[in-house]
């Protein structure tokens, strides 16, 4: 006979087994990607298939574009700027969630330099290592670079005045728990800005619990309310979340970034999903 516990620590277990699989996805992608300078969903040369990426393509420009040495632009994986929203000060101290090859940590080190610091969090290894490569070739002596999960972040309560994030909080199967570690590493006041896939309408079922499609660009994204309510139920207010981007896949992206379901190309997907700029603050008073 079954206890009263059993059920739900079966339930624990299976969520835990989904949470390592797609951990284990996502880094297999993401290391691919890094190492072969291609694809993090799919065989194809982008993030989502086709020489034009609909996520990744033109995040950064103008005079931003100027301050980042040559070849790492291709080395991102993002659908946004967001440390160009942040409005970071010198002095300040900020997390960049997902930091991949690092470019948004460097461009938030000499925003926040001399006296800021930059913190980039990465659970694979080859990612770090290209990430501590390119700070050496950019000389920054202001960002350091952490291996961790944005489920359960390496620093102390109240330590970070930003967090920053590109396109990676959508990869987690666990978002209150990103949210809560936020919200706890985050200084009263503290504020996020992130850029991430959200959806304007629902999604096929079929994408949704496909495990591909969550390690590449869409599957695990929240709606755009969704999205807001979960960051207000943790305790953050001024929450924004504005479209910046509506995405149209084409039917060949689709069967890349779900290529174990047949049919993917014929899926209407088109609007579903848009790249946003996501902030808040955490009140003052906590």
């Amino acid at each position: 006979m079954f206890s009263a516990g059993q059920p739900r620590c079966g339930a624990y277990e299976r969520s835990m087994r989904i949470l390592s699989d797609i951990r284990e996805k996502i880094r297999e992608k993401y290391a691919e990607a890094i190492r072969n300078k291609n694809s993090c969903c799919g065989s194809g040369s982008s993030c989502c298939g086709g020489a034009e990426d609909p996520i990744t393509r033109g995040n950064y420009d103008g005079a931003v574009m100027d301050r980042i040495p040559k070849g790492v632009v291709s080395q991102s994986f993002g659908c946004g700027s967001p440390v160009e929203m942040a409005g970071l000060n010198e002095g300040e101290t900020v997390l960049d969630l997902g930091s991949g090859a690092g470019l948004d940590a460097f461009l938030a080190g000499g925003e926040v330099e001399p006296t800021g610091k930059v913190f980039g969090l990465d659970m694979t290894d080859e990612m770090i290592a290209t990430a501590e490569a390119n700070r050496i070739k950019w000389g920054l002596q202001n960002v350091e670079f952490l291996k961790g999960f944005i489920e359960d972040i390496p620093l102390p309560d109240g330590s970070v005045d930003v967090v920053v994030s590109n396109c990676v909080i959508n990869l987690s199967p666990d978002k209150e728990a990103v949210f809560r570690e936020i919200y706890r590493v985050l200084k009263p006041g503290g504020r996020i800005s992130v850029s991430d896939v959200v959806f304007l309408r629902p999604i096929p079922e079929e994408i949704r619990t496909s495990i591909d499609a969550w390690a590449g660009c869409v599957a695990g994204a929240l709606g755009r309310d969704e999205y807001a309510e979960k960051l207000e139920k943790t305790g953050f207010c001024d929450v924004k979340v504005s479209p910046t981007r509506v995405y149209e896949f084409t039917s060949s992206q689709l069967e890349e970034m779900v290529p174990n379901l047949p049919g993917a190309g014929s899926l209407d997907a088109s609007g579903v999903a848009a790249g946003a700029w996501i902030s808040a603050r955490k009140p003052l008073a906590v």
